[in-house]
Parts: C-alpha cells; sequence; structure tokens
C-alpha cells in the first residue's frame, strides 16, 4: 500500500529544507506538518514502524522514551525536522469536560468563553504568572542532542499571544476590555509578551533549532477574531519583537495563524518580516491562490484542507497532494503538509497516503 514509508535509509537534510523555503533551492518539495496528534501518532509507531508505544510520565526514562518514539517517527517518515511545543503552564477557566467522541479515547475539556481567570486589576494582581527560570525544557533539550544527523528542530512555545490573551480573559470578557479597559488588555499582553521573550531566549540558545515556527490563531472564516488594528496595537508588535529575536540569530521565523488573516497579511510580511506562513482553509482561500499572491515574499507551508484529509479517498488524497506539489511545488518556496495539523480524527491511512504521495519520486 505505501511505497516509500517508511523510509528505509533517511537522509534528512534540515539546511537544504531551509534553503528550499527560503527561496535558494528548488530542487524537491519538503514535507512539514505542525502538529500530528498522538492518536494518529500511536498507530504509526506500533503498526508501521513496529516500535512499542510509550505515554509521556513524570518519571524521566517514560519521557525518554517517548522522545525516543517522536524523533522516530518524524525521521522514518521522511522528514527533515522535528517540530516540538509546549507551553507554559497558564491557568484558564474550565467549564466542562466531556468524551470527544474521536479515537482519542479520552476527555477535553472546553474553556469558559464568558468570564476569565482575569478580569479586574485585582485578578491580575492575584494571577499565578508562570516563571521561566523554573520551568523545565528537559523535552526540548533531549530532542536537541539525540535527533538524527542532518535533521532540525521546529519549535515554538505552545500557543501565542492572542491564543493565551483571550483564554486568560475569555473571548467574551477580552472583548468588552477592549473598549472598557484597554489599559488592562495592554498589561496583561505585555506580560505575556516579556514571559514569552524569555521562553524564546532559551530556545533560540538550542544550537539545533533551525527555526521559530509558533502558532497564534488570530482568525476564524471571514475575519481577525478582534479588528486588524487591534492586533497591530496590541499583538503584532510582540510577534515583531520575537521575529527579530530569531533573526538575529539568524534563523528564520515562520507564523501559523488559522482563519482568516488577510486583513493583516501585508503587516505580516513587511512589518513582522515573518518569513513563512501556515494554516490554510480551502473555504477562506486555496493554498495555491494564497501562494500566487504572496509566495513570491514569503514561503507557503501545508496547505492541504483538513476536510480533504479528514473525508476523502485514500487516492483523492493522493491526487490532490500531487496537485500541490506540481502547482505550488514547481514555483519553489512550498513544503508539503495539512492545511492546519492532523487532529484525531484524521484517517490514518489518509494522513500516510499524502505522506507517501509527496515522498514519490517523479
Amino acid at each position: 500500500m505505501f511505497k516509500n514509508i517508511p523510509v528505509e535509509h533517511p537522509k534528512p537534510d534540515a539546511k537544504e529544507f531551509i534553503d528550499i523555503l527560503m527561496g535558494k533551492k528548488k530542487n524537491r518539495v519538503p514535507l512539514v506538518e505542525y502538529l500530528v496528534n498522538d492518536p494518529v501518532r500511536k498507530p504509526v509507531m506500533t503498526d508501521l514502524l513496529q516500535k512499542p508505544w510509550v505515554d509521556y510520565l513524570s518519571d524521566r526514562d517514560s519521557q525518554k522514551a517517548y522522545l525516543d518514539n517522536f524523533i522516530e517517527f518524524w525521521y522514518r517518515l521522511g522528514y527533515d525536522v522535528v517540530r516540538f511545543e509546549i507551553a507554559l503552564p497558564f491557568p484558564f477557566h474550565h467549564v466542562e469536560t466531556g468524551d470527544v467522541g474521536t479515537p482519542s479515547s479520552g476527555t477535553r475539556s472546553w474553556l469558559d468563553e464568558h468570564k476569565g481567570a482575569i478580569s479586574s486589576w485585582e485578578d491580575f494582581e492575584k494571577y499565578p504568572w508562570p516563571e521561566v527560570e523554573t520551568f523545565d525544557f528537559f523535552p526540548y533539550e533531549y530532542l536537541n542532542d539525540n535527533m538524527p544527523e542532518g535533521m532540525g528542530l521546529l519549535s515554538c512555545h505552545a500557543g501565542g499571544i492572542f491564543e493565551h490573551l483571550s483564554m486568560i480573559m475569555s473571548l467574551e470578557g477580552l472583548s468588552f476590555a477592549l473598549y472598557e479597559n484597554p489599559d488592562l488588555v495592554k498589561a496583561i499582553t505585555d506580560k505575556l509578551g516579556d514571559i514569552m521573550t524569555e521562553f524564546y531566549r532559551h530556545l533560540l540558545d538550542l544550537d539545533r533549532v533551525i527555526a521559530i515556527f509558533p502558532g497564534d490563531d488570530m482568525g476564524f472564516r471571514t475575519g481577525t477574531m478582534i479588528s486588524p488594528q487591534q492586533l497591530k496595537d496590541y499583538i503584532l508588535p510582540w510577534h515583531k519583537n520575537f521575529a527579530r529575536m530569531t533573526h538575529d540569530k539568524g534563523l528564520p521565523y515562520f507564523l501559523h495563524s488559522c482563519g482568516n488573516v488577510l486583513s493583516i497579511m501585508e503587516d505580516l510580511i513587511n512589518d513582522i518580516k515573518i518569513d513563512g506562513k501556515h494554516s490554510y482553509e480551502d473555504a477562506i482561500i486555496p493554498v495555491q491562490d494564497f501562494q500566487s499572491r504572496y509566495g513570491d515574499r514569503i514561503a507557503v507551508l501545508g496547505g492541504m484542507d483538513v476536510g480533504i484529509l479528514s473525508t476523502g479517498s485514500p487516492e483523492e488524497i493522493r491526487r490532490h497532494a500531487r496537485f500541490l506539489i506540481e502547482t505550488c511545488g514547481n514555483k519553489g518556496r512550498y513544503a508539503i503538509g495539512s492545511g492546519n495539523s492532523i487532529p484525531t480524527y484524521i484517517p490514518v491511512i489518509n494522513y500516510l497516503s499524502m505522506v507517501d504521495e509527496a515522498l514519490r519520486e517523479v
């Protein structure tokens, strides 16, 4: 069924991966992925790679075993890079938990959209802000030190400035505060930015990091979650700071942002100076159309619509992967992967069909 995976003798080349995305080479179309959730990775590890699954637990031995499997997954599926992220422990208000009805066989909690952990200056002063100096960077450091030769680490703090702002305040609370208490919004945003700046200083000291690739979902189907001007006032200056830190290390800064963020794309490219964009939805703008509009200035990452990945047949997915390779790939500065991520509801065979087709020599 799969002719190209698992790769028998992988030869990852993270430097070439970056050179392709930065427009310095155009000799192949590499793979990229933002996230592959554990329930999808597990059968790949056990069935395709014939390795026992290990959960990430509190003890170092299980953590090392999990991370070894994590590396093996990206390595044997033909990626040049390992992408990994975890977040500082910012407390949020949750309202319920329940079975998500997917192969994950677990539960999820939902954020309270109406009341956040901070809605006043008193809340701000009492909030237990995490401290970077006490955070355990072991997973990042272990990956950095144990990847095979040629591989690189794409990394970030899990969750961006806007995402954490809207989760700490709740989306409704943030919306009111932007008009009723903008100084509080600014204070929370700046506190988040200062903390994440320290986080990125640590990541940028790792010698196998080849790019910073954060996610900050600022849009929905028809527009941005808050006004473009409010994003420019509160959120984008911090991305500019992170991008500058990254560029000072000689590395590219890629951004994953879901939803319709076309109204701020010129700011992201010209002011923030992102080097590549990830997350596309055909109902907003198909990736090939986005590339036609912006691909001469930034790299285009992914773009296989999650709707196709979740509902299409393996044959349909192969055809669409080939289409993206022959359109976006032939123009350069492109890496193929999902339009968003590989969540629990993507059939494993569909995900693997995309990867297998992407590795087919033509």
